[in-house]
């Protein structure tokens, strides 16, 4: 362990030998980001992903630098399918450590197998197409993609866990129950996944049995549910059997043989005329339905066409939720293979900015975004002032907005651009965002020469 202050290393005394700063503290931090580090290895071990996620993100909170918990949880991430998530954490270790850093290794492995990044790239693709189905309430459809998903990433956790969902909703509990099992052989401790266990455990019930049992040889008692029902088996005396059997069965033949003639003979014709008008008028609304079921069909189909080419847009990034995302990733592919590229870079990461909502953005997402301004936001901001203060200088106060706009957006403490900003609008006659700015500077830098500057120019406009 080194001194925060001075860089020696630290020995047993709670002071730094070298310098004299007091280092009590900064070691009690230090060791407790460590001891929540070795419990995310632990649990990491035992395949407890959810866990070891949190013991990772508790270790950073003490100590950002922990390139060990920082390296490790993007290896969580990685074996849990979340892919952004993983390099977003690689890319921010090779930035505090660009030297003997494994996480160089990691990104190569991604780099050097296109054909791999490719096909991770698309299981996202197709895993938020299907949640776009589950909202469509095209859950058939949604299945068929997870399992699309699935085959080419087995152990995408949450593509898992939304399938065993769509099955639970299905009703197939014993498919949901084996895609959850699945999920528990990635990570063992998943609050979701063991949720949607014990819904489906409360569902499961026994298969209701049919007991039979004999009572004495005149008959069978059997058990369905709650009733017992007793049947009586037919039985006959010997003592019967002989001449009267005989006479009954003459005179039955007799009397069945005339039934038949005067009664059941004129029956049947009548009968037979009767079924078969009937079977002419079944037909016939049989025929009318198959027409009202095809036209259902074709109508279906026509919805599903039109469904299929809306995804397919969305698929092809119209909305832009899959463009800003492969942007993203482009731009950090760009800054990983040549981070001296500024202006490919810059380029790439500025048609992020314009199409990016950050309010609707994952946690992933804005992470590895800020992680990029935080890099190269300088210089884009530098440019942008520049170009801002030219315009301002030729009174192109309209086109001066715009610039100084973009230089605080990727240089949010830039005092000078802020300030020009409101200047611009003070110009352009547009008093009330003039003012607008103005109080934001003295929120964001308060007792600075910016904010008393800012103080007197609102007394200035006020007056």
């Amino acid at each position: 362990m080194y001194c925060y202050n001075c860089g020696c290393e630290l020995t047993e005394q709670s002071f730094c030998t070298s310098c004299g700063a007091d280092v009590g503290l900064y070691k009690k931090i230090m060791a407790t980001s460590n001891l929540y580090y070795n419990r995310g290895l632990e649990q990491a071990s035992v395949r407890d992903m959810s866990g070891a996620i949190v013991s990772l993100r508790q270790s950073l909170k003490f100590n950002k630098a922990n390139i060990d918990a920082r390296n490790l949880l993007g290896l969580v991430y990685f074996e849990t399918g979340e892919v952004v998530s993983a390099l977003s954490e690689w890319v921010i270790s090779k930035n505090l450590k660009p030297k003997k850093n494994i996480a160089d290794d990691y990104i190569d492995r991604l780099q050097s197998n296109s054909a791999r990044l490719e096909a991770m790239n698309t299981t996202i693709k197709k895993f938020n197409i299907s949640l776009d189905y589950c909202l469509a309430g095209s859950k058939d459809l949604a299945i068929i993609q997870l399992k699309k998903v699935l085959s080419a990433n087995s152990r995408y956790l949450k593509a898992h866990q939304l399938l065993a969902l769509l099955y639970l909703d299905a009703g197939q509990l014993e498919a949901a129950e084996k895609e959850l099992k699945r999920a528990l052989e990635i990570d063992k401790s998943n609050t979701i996944t063991l949720t949607y266990l014990k819904e489906i455990e409360g569902r499961l019930s026994e298969d209701d049995g049919v007991k039979y049992t004999k009572k004495n040889q005149d008959s069978i008692r059997y058990q369905a549910d709650n009733e017992i029902i007793i049947q009586p088996i037919n039985s006959r005396d010997n003592k019967h059997y002989g001449v009267r059997a005989v006479l009954n069965l003459i005179v039955g033949l007799v009397a069945g043989a005339a039934a038949v003639y005067f009664l059941v003979i004129p029956g049947v014709e009548s009968k037979t005329k009767s079924k078969a008008q009937e079977a002419i008028v079944q037909i016939s609304s049989e025929s009318d339905a198959k027409s009202a079921k095809i036209k259902e069909l074709e109508s279906k189909i026509e919805g599903l066409e039109k469904e299929r080419e809306l995804l397919g847009e969305r698929l092809d990034g119209n909305d832009g939720t899959l463009a800003v995302i492969n942007a993203l990733i482009n731009t950090a592919n760009l800054y990983l293979i040549n981070p001296n590229d500024t202006t490919n870079i810059t380029k790439s990461l500025e048609e992020v900015t314009e199409k990016v909502d950050l309010e609707g953005s994952s946690e992933e997402f804005k992470g590895l975004y800020n992680t990029l301004i935080g890099l190269l936001g300088g210089n884009l901001s530098a440019s942008y002032f520049a170009d801002g203060l030219e315009l301002f200088r030729a009174e192109n106060y309209e086109g001066a907005i715009n610039s100084f706009k973009k230089a605080t957006i990727y240089k949010p403490d830039d005092t000078d651009a802020w300030y020009y900003l409101a200047q611009s609008y003070a110009n352009f006659d547009d008093k009330e965002k003039a003012l607008e700015t103005l109080e934001a500077i003295i929120e964001k830098f308060p007792n600075t020469e910016a904010a008393r500057r800012a103080q007197r120019d609102i007394e200035g406009l006020s007056s």
